[in-house]
């Protein structure tokens, strides 16, 4: 238990501001910057940086991509070239857009999804578990949900969802669209490639016992059906799991009744939301 607890609260190590300085967008706040991506960002025309905030100007928003990009061409961070929406909150309007190798680095917060792959057997509950594949920038060979993935610019949960669902698990619209919500987790976390804000999307879903999980888009190295009780041991013995699916699992045993009693209050007062 101690470990369960242990990852949850390493999700939410980040202190804020600390070192960093606000990064807004006009008079909105998206962001967090270190001081040398502050200097950084001086030296284009549409930011105005001093010692106690950075703001690219409102009528400039559409050049955050490529400043973005002319920052990863000085090796100032990643490039992946997948552009997710900037917003000052999760359910607020889309101010711009950033590449997700530049969120961490922007402290701009990222929306995502994740999936409990559920089965239902005759000795109990079961749960899909992706083993990530070793070639992963961010956490090779980590366990992993069934489906997870960022929200990219333009698209909701659900439909990203849906989208991923089929990517990852080869898992048919029809199924994946069964799953319902069962919250956010919402996290601020210190990682070697930056602050990690994070807000995620939990779904769940009963699938079919002959329905048989395979990897389509080289995400995945294996897929494999536990009990879930397994799941809970072994989020609870060590790092087997990548970071973030300990919150979701966490979430998951209490609502499924693996917790209970003192356990269970301690992990629900220790969830990040």
């Amino acid at each position: 238990m101690e470990t369960l607890l242990r990852h949850l609260a390493a999700c939410n190590n980040a202190r804020l501001p600390g070192d960093r300085l606000p990064f807004g967008i006009g008079a909105r706040q998206v962001g967090w910057v270190k001081p040398a991506l502050a200097a950084a960002l001086a030296d284009f025309n549409a930011i105005a940086s001093d010692a106690t905030h950075v703001t690219l100007a409102e009528d400039a928003a559409a050049d955050l991509p490529g400043i973005a990009r002319a920052l990863a061409l000085r090796g100032l961070m990643r490039w992946r070239g997948e552009a997710f929406d900037v917003r000052a909150t999760p359910d607020g309007p889309v101010l711009s857009t950033i590449d997700r190798g530049a969120l961490p680095a922007f402290g701009v917060q990222a929306q995502g999804v994740h999936l409990d792959g559920l089965v239902r057997r005759a000795d109990g509950l079961h749960i899909w578990v992706a083993r990530r594949a070793r070639t992963k920038a961010l956490d090779p060979g980590k366990l992993d949900h069934i489906v997870a993935g960022g929200i990219p610019a333009g698209l909701g949960p659900d439909e990203t969802l849906v989208k991923e669902a089929a990517e990852e698990a080869a898992m048919p619209a029809s199924l994946a669209r069964r799953a319902v919500r069962t919250g956010t987790v919402s996290y601020a976390m210190e990682r070697p490639e930056g602050l990690r804000r994070d807000v995620l999307h939990c779904y769940e879903v009963e699938l079919p016992e002959d329905f048989i999980p395979r990897a389509s888009d080289g995400e995945v190295e294996a897929f494999e059906l536990w009990p879930l009780a397994r799941a809970m041991e072994t989020a609870c013995a060590g790092d087997a799991f990548k970071f973030n699916v300990n919150t979701v699992l966490a979430a998951l045993f209490l609502r499924h009744g693996l917790l209970g009693g003192a356990a269970a209050d301690r992990v629900r007062a220790a969830l990040p939301r």
